[in-house]
């Protein structure tokens, strides 16, 4: 992941609240605007990012930088707290040993991200998340 790259682009789930929570925080703290948020339940997203699976990226966390390189999962997670300054620790989760068994926690997270949130914060899903902003289409279909 090379410092060199001026933005990140992050595609999230907006029907997620502790996806819409991290996006929250991150987009609080960039204060260089090198971050992009990306609804992936906007009505256009198909349209204006036709090369980014909307199922794919409702099961993966994608990231793309201003040059074009994806990124995936917990790699886009490190580099947006990384971007702001914030959470170093979390590049622990890159280190050879530790990727396989925090790559494994992800997926789980992923898998069941709904549940967990239920359990965190009360509530499955999002009907109405925004950031502060960009104000973000309300879903009327998941994809499963």
């Amino acid at each position: 992941m090379s410092e060199s790259h001026e933005k990140l682009t992050l595609f999230f789930d907006s029907t997620c609240p502790l996806c819409v929570s991290e996006m929250r925080s991150l987009e609080s703290l960039d204060l260089s605007n090198r971050l992009i948020f990306e609804n992936i339940y906007s009505g256009d997203f198909c349209e204006r990012f036709p090369d980014i699976s909307q199922r794919k990226a409702a099961n993966t966390f994608h990231g793309r930088y201003d040059n074009g390189d994806m990124i995936f999962g917990l790699d886009v997670s490190v580099q947006a707290w990384s971007i702001v300054g914030k959470n170093k620790w979390l590049r622990i989760l890159r280190a050879p040993g530790f990727r396989i068994v925090s790559d494994a926690a992800y997926r789980f997270f992923a898998r069941h991200r709904s549940l967990i949130s239920l359990l965190l914060t009360g509530k499955r899903y999002c009907d109405s998340c925004e950031l502060k902003n960009s104000p973000l289409d309300n879903p009327k279909q998941r994809v499963p």
